[in-house]
């Protein structure tokens, strides 16, 4: 029977993929142009394998990728299509790579100077203690017990300076910035300006004058070491605890379903502002569905079917007056205002159409949910975890979570299923997914409401495959410069492929307290006793 289906769908795939190559062939040949002369754009249609639904698919065809039982009647069907590019399309892409490539280059050029900057400062102090000792060692004078004390200080300011560094600045990136960081451009400008001005002063002052003080050359790294801490200070105050202190609060909306969250930021530049609300979109919004735009769109569709639009001008409208002034019998009059009011009437009716439908929806996920959660309750129940002190009798009915994962699953799989797609959720979870949920759930001894938390409702986006659904890149769109400040009124756009974050950004305002003092000997009553009352 799978042969013969394998087979079937096989010869369907292949007379689909002549005809496509006939009418690519026609296509070809025909070299079609618009009305200005310019070429008509080309679209290609790649169809995804069965077994892995993409995010662009409409319901049905996500309904088709998914059979009722998973993995029992899948066929996977392959072949070959043709690829056609306009010269447009190749410029576009040779641009996207020479615009990716610029862009690795200068992160990396940018960190190579970093580190360079960074192994200059440190290892300047050390230079400066032992440069005299190499160049001129006998003309030096000894070195008492405050100068070697002052090789100590040294060591652990440099030990010290060295782990805040490390701790400050070497981090993972998060991500790639379209612009600079000013701020920290700013320290490194400030640290090389430091370096600089030292080692000027170190060659004139004490190599071309010969210095002999060797106590005075170890006080003056002592001083450099003590300017770079200050500089590592300033760095945390200007890179770390500025932004902490809340100043704007930013409202972040969903261009798709309206969905919107709220967040406090400090003074942050706008692509850090950006940056933050992309790492709190991925854990506070909801996995983005496009299949329930899709069956809005359907339903919009529908109605629209089902209307009929006239286009009436004032001629007619003229005629139509005329028509009804003259009397009630003209059946050319009746006929038209009879139809204009079925339209009306039919127009709105359409929220009562809306109504039922989502009133159906509901009594539908209701009933599947309950089936769903009772036929889960009845799978764990054949499930027992088995103790230390335990010993089975028979060694083949020990399973380990995986195995027990797989033996359970058959009785909730088409269950399960059907509640997926009534919800939409059918094309987020695949059978490999639910297994090893399954079996997380099985081995940590977890119960079948915390099995079941991730399929009643839909979680963030960071709860599924980050590999499918996280969008890696997103475009930053705004009026203002990336590097300025955040102020009250900018709004900029976080564009990604299927939908974009539109945020907008408030200044907290400034709030002013009073007080008032309230002695506390002044709270005495007296009770007032009526003839009507009941006390």
């Amino acid at each position: 029977m799978d042969t013969e289906s394998t087979y079937s769908g096989y010869s369907h795939y292949s007379g689909h993929s002549k005809k496509a190559q006939r009418q690519g062939s026609r296509d070809r040949h025909k070299s079609p142009r618009s009305k200005d002369g310019s070429r008509s754009e080309k679209s290609v249609t790649i169809q995804a394998p069965t077994a892995e639904p993409l995010l662009g698919n409409d319901s049905s065809r996500a309904e088709e990728a998914q059979d009722d039982n998973w993995g029992e009647t899948t066929t996977a069907i392959t072949g070959t299509s043709e690829h056609s590019m306009s010269q447009e399309d190749i410029s576009r892409i040779s641009k996207d790579l020479e615009d990716s490539v610029g862009v690795e280059c200068k992160r990396y050029f940018l960190l190579t100077l970093a580190a360079v900057l960074g192994l200059l400062v440190f290892l300047t102090p050390v230079a400066f203690i032992l440069l005299p000792q190499i160049l001129r060692r006998t003309e030096l004078e000894p070195c008492g017990t405050a100068c070697e004390g002052l090789f100590i200080s040294v060591a652990f300011k440099l030990l010290i300076l060295l782990i805040g560094t490390w701790a400050l600045f070497f981090r993972q990136p998060k991500a790639d910035l379209p612009r600079v960081f000013v701020f920290r451009t700013l320290i490194l400008v400030l640290l090389f300006l430091l370096v600089f001005s030292y080692w000027l002063f170190y060659g004139v002052r004490i190599l071309e004058s010969k210095d002999i003080s060797y106590q005075g050359i170890v006080q003056f790294a002592v001083s450099l070491v003590d300017a770079l801490l200050f500089v590592h200070y300033l760095a945390i105050v200007v890179l770390e605890l500025r932004q902490l202190q809340p100043m704007f609060t930013v409202k972040v909306v969903r261009s798709t379903d309206g969905e919107s969250r709220y967040y406090s930021l400090g003074h942050l530049s706008i692509q850090r502002a950006a940056l933050v609300v992309l790492e709190n979109y991925h854990r506070d919004f909801s996995v983005y569905n496009p299949l329930l735009l899709t069956a809005s769109k359907a339903r919009a569709e529908k109605h629209m079917a089902g209307l009929k639009v006239y286009n009436v001008d004032a001629a007619l409208v003229a005629k139509l007056k005329m028509h009804l002034a003259d009397g009630p019998d003209n059946s050319a009059a009746g006929q038209s205002r009879a139809m204009i009011a079925a339209a009306a009437h039919r127009r709105d009716s359409s929220h009562n159409e809306l109504y039922y439908e989502e009133a159906d929806h509901e009594r539908r996920v209701r009933k599947r949910r309950a089936r769903l959660v009772v036929a889960v309750e009845e799978a764990f129940t054949h499930i027992k975890r088995l103790q230390t002190e335990e010993q089975p009798k028979a060694p083949g009915d020990v399973m380990d979570p995986r195995e027990a994962a797989q033996a359970i699953f058959p009785s909730m799989a088409r269950v399960l299923q059907k509640y997926l797609r009534t919800t939409r959720q059918q094309h987020y979870h695949t059978m490999e997914s639910i297994l090893q949920h399954l079996a997380f759930c099985i081995a940590n001894n977890m119960t079948p409401k915390a099995f079941l938390e991730r399929y009643l409702s839909p979680g963030p986006t960071l709860q599924y495959n980050k590999d499918r659904w996280v969008s890696k890149h997103w475009t930053l769109i705004s009026e203002e410069a990336v590097t300025k400040g955040l102020r009250d009124g900018i709004v900029f756009v976080l564009k990604c492929l299927d939908f974009s974050l539109v945020v907008n950004v408030k200044k907290i305002p400034f709030i002013k307290l009073s007080e008032e003092f309230v002695d506390p000997k002044c709270h005495k009553f007296a009770l007032r006793l009526q003839s009507e009352t009941s006390v």
